[in-house]
């Protein structure tokens, strides 16, 4: 039996429904201010960065957040790059020593 090529017309409309990952992001708010959060997939992800909620790295290839305050520009010394986990915890740890 041949492949079929074409997506169906239901995953299409899916796709279509479905924001971007790239975009610029999303505006939360917290008890710690308020953020412009914005998902980074893995295949978007090419470096090495250092979370800070766990001090662990996020490594290259690896989903996570970009979060930096909604009141900045998002100039790259206000940005922060957090495993997903640990940005949705925030709230609920202390900070890594050190910090």
């Amino acid at each position: 039996m041949p492949r079929r090529n074409r997506p169906s017309r239901s995953r299409k409309k899916a796709h279509a429904e479905r924001p971007l990952a790239s975009g610029w992001g999303t505006t939360e708010s917290g008890t710690d201010g308020d953020w412009i959060v914005r998902n980074v997939p893995g295949s978007g992800a090419a470096k090495l960065y250092r979370c800070p909620g766990c001090d662990h790295e996020i490594r290259p290839g690896t989903p996570h957040i970009v979060a930096w305050p909604a009141d900045s520009t998002g100039s790259v010394t206000e940005r922060r790059h957090w495993h997903s986990g640990c940005w949705r915890a925030r709230d609920r740890r202390e900070p890594p020593r050190g910090w």
